[in-house]
């Protein structure tokens, strides 16, 4: 039965897709059908064998021994806070270690080691996805870097981009998540959803922007310009990098300080009124599209529920509130390589003021497919989920 719903579950998104195609007669079938297969082959390999139990146990062990030495740093600092107040837990444990991690990112790309790694990945995938140079190497650079951070490494050809490639460009840093955070989330879900999330959604990202909004790149046009950071010494730089990850420590604090507070005003307000909290509102809105991502129906309301405030607030959020449900091993899995993107509405923001910063005029031009971006970046989210939950 789960495989008749995942095929469903398929072919729902490709036509919701379809049907918000800008260009549907450019579609090009074979790049997308090599990237569902391989999407297939590479949930199957993660979730169901020994091979992929390997690799995410080493992926795992790597993480959590970053957050190890993270910890030594704030111990020093804080020292036995975390024991005495059970409160800030979260803070010092999940995201702060997001400053060292930050500051191991810089090194890395200090030594020119992640450069050369984005690149040769992306080439790799542009034989594959059937797209420029540009649009692999960025898809690839946003796992890394992070969505506002990858359009610096770009950002020379950035004013020269027409609409549809900058869509897609936009699309990728959506669908993604930054490795700084990544320790974050392994503390809140399984390791084994996380990896597998960000697998499936670098392949997601381009199978749904191939179908919104296709276009060839001509031989012209695909050229690669990665922006050479300016020359500073390694202490500046680790300082930089330092001080930014303690920049995206404290915003998702404050994120979550005003989206919980809200909804739970909402919830409040709302329950007052008519007996029922806005999240069970937009769980039963939601609902169908858990069940054709393979939550069974008994689930699928508190499933939508999670859903919907990933998108409403953002992904940090809905984790905790998923720690919270009693839900069956399956439900969370693919609940939980849902959550593993950044699609929510405070993205939009993000990226269009990246780009923004920038080059003015193209920060407007993201602005205004802002929701057409939120729509296909949650397409990939959703078709993420319902491969994974095939393994499941």
């Amino acid at each position: 039965m789960k495989f008749v719903i995942a095929i469903i579950g398929l072919l729902a998104v490709f036509g919701l897709t379809y049907i918000a195609s800008k260009d549907r007669r450019n579609i090009r079938y074979r790049p997308l059908a090599i990237m569902v297969v391989l999407q297939a082959i590479l949930a199957f390999v993660l979730l169901n064998t020994s091979v992929g139990e390997v690799i995410i146990g080493k992926f795992a062990k790597v993480f959590e021994s970053l957050l190890g030495y993270a910890a030594e740093g704030i111990n020093f600092v804080f020292g036995g806070i975390v024991n005495d107040i059970q409160g800030t837990q979260f803070f010092l444990n999940v995201l702060l270690p997001i400053v060292f991690i930050s500051a191991l990112i810089g090194i890395l790309q200090y030594t020119k080691i992640l450069p050369f790694i984005i690149k040769y990945i992306g080439l790799g995938l542009s034989k594959v996805n059937g797209m420029g140079k540009l649009e692999s190497y960025n898809a690839v650079a946003s796992a890394i870097l992070g969505q506002s951070e990858v359009f610096i490494s770009v950002k020379k050809q950035i004013g020269l981009l027409p609409e549809r490639r900058l869509y897609t460009l936009c699309a990728s840093a959506m669908s993604t998540v930054s490795m700084s955070i990544v320790g974050a989330y392994m503390t809140m879900i399984q390791p084994k959803y996380v990896v597998t999330a960000l697998v499936l959604n670098l392949f997601g990202g381009f199978i749904i922007a191939s179908i919104l909004n296709p276009y060839k790149v001509s031989k012209e046009e695909d050229i690669l310009e990665v922006q050479e950071e300016h020359k500073q010494s390694f202490f500046e730089m680790l300082g930089e990098y330092i001080m930014d990850g303690f920049k995206v420590a404290i915003t998702v604090a404050a994120m979550l300080i005003g989206f919980v507070a809200l909804i739970a005003l909402i919830n409040g307000i709302f329950g007052s009124i008519f007996g029922i909290s806005f999240q069970e509102v937009l769980g039963y809105v939601f609902a169908p599209f858990a069940f054709l991502m393979g939550v069974p129906w008994k689930e699928a309301v508190d499933a939508g529920s999670i859903m919907a405030t990933k998108m409403v607030a953002n992904e940090f959020v809905a984790m905790l509130d998923l720690g919270k449900l009693a839900l069956s091993e399956r439900t969370t899995g693919i609940v939980s390589v849902f959550l593993v993107s950044f699609a929510n509405f405070s993205s939009i923001g993000i990226i269009s003021g990246a780009v923004k910063g920038l080059h003015e005029k193209q920060g407007n031009v993201v602005a205004r497919f802002g929701l057409r971006l939120l729509y296909g970046a949650t397409m990939v989210s959703v078709l993420s989920a319902i491969v994974a939950g095939i393994f499941l």
